[in-house]
């Protein structure tokens, strides 16, 4: 079975081809970095302006890479919540069209879900049950995956997601978008013990994550030196803040799956992607004999193939949608 998966919730524009879910047949990403670059974060406006201008192009040039035409799909897959409303409804209202001019059925899709379901790609052998921990530039979730298509959120950001965190301390410290990245490279010629950094914790639930209070403490420290002429050592600050945020997401996930009993846990999301992350996540499985399933860097940020992946399991349990869907900015992956 074949799916044409479409994803435009952020500033990427991106179309893929999967057959049953796991195999993909093609995947093709536009991505708006260099010219929001500029801007130090995305601009919603100008995201919407491009993903009209690319998602056809995105979409044929999927097809052409699968060798497919719109006669081989058996379904179109879309991501409808959450994200950026206008670049959201760049994606919803080309997959309605679409849909609707060829009577394939059409499939809505959780962009959370789609991250998860990214690890599906990468790794044959995972099944559900599962805990993981998606982070990215507007999530921080720990969740339990109960089946491809049911889950529970037993952790989230009360404010500020880690993505959002990273980008913001890249600012600060004038390094450039997106700055999960820059920081991740800066931080190897660093000392991580150089800065003591707060953290923070949620009232309330155990699982839960602030970041808010973690960039705030960078950006004063940041300002404080440079109103005493100062100088701070972008490095050592840079490894300092990106040993936190790995400490923060690590011990939090496998302190809820040795709390709930799982052997098996993943991660998700752009922020999935971070070599200290990732280290953490290694050493912390390893503790406690779990099994780590981590997506390969090329299916961490936004694709068409996760979201693809993820409808092929949502048409299996009878996911369907018609021409009255509208995207939604923000929504619960467990009420869905």
């Amino acid at each position: 079975m074949k799916i044409l998966g479409i994803e435009s919730s952020c500033d990427e524009t991106a179309a893929a081809i999967s057959e049953d879910g796991r195999t993909i047949l093609s995947s093709i990403v536009s991505t708006q970095i260099e010219e929001h670059k500029k801007y130090g974060g995305v601009v919603p406006e100008i995201a919407s302006r491009r993903h009209c201008e690319n998602i056809l192009d995105v979409v044929k040039r999927a097809l052409s890479e699968a060798n497919c035409t719109m006669n081989d799909i058996d379904a179109i897959a879309v991501t409808y919540a959450p994200g950026l409303i206008g670049a959201l409804l760049v994606g919803v209202s080309f997959a309605k069209g679409l849909a609707m001019s060829t009577g394939k059925p059409l499939i809505p899709v959780h962009h959370i879900a789609g991250h998860i379901a990214a690890n599906y790609i990468a790794h044959p052998d995972l099944e559900p049950p599962y805990l993981c921990l998606v982070a990215s530039g507007g999530h921080s979730h720990i969740v339990e995956v109960e089946s491809y298509t049911k889950f529970r959120v037993i952790g989230r950001t009360r404010d500020d997601a880690a993505g959002e965190a990273f980008d913001k301390t890249a600012r600060v410290l004038g390094l450039s978008y997106p700055g999960g990245v820059q920081i991740d490279r800066l931080s190897k010629e660093g000392d991580p013990l150089a800065y003591k950094l707060p953290h923070p914790k949620a009232a309330g639930s155990e699982f839960d994550f602030s970041f808010s209070g973690l960039k705030t403490a960078v950006i004063n420290t940041v300002h404080n030196a440079e109103q005493k002429g100062e100088e701070i050592n972008k490095a050592d600050m840079a490894a300092s803040f990106q040993k936190t945020v790995a400490d923060i997401l690590a011990d939090t996930t496998i302190k809820a799956a040795r709390s709930l009993g799982y052997k098996t846990i993943a991660a998700a999301g752009g922020v999935s992607a971070n070599s200290e992350i990732r280290s953490r996540l290694e050493e912390g499985c390893k503790k406690i004999g779990a099994k780590l399933y981590l997506p390969p860097l090329s299916l961490c940020g936004d694709n068409g193939a996760m979201i693809a992946c993820q409808g092929y399991y949502d048409y299996l349990s009878g996911k369907r949608a018609d021409e009255s869907l509208n995207a939604i900015a923000t929504l619960s992956l467990d009420s869905i």
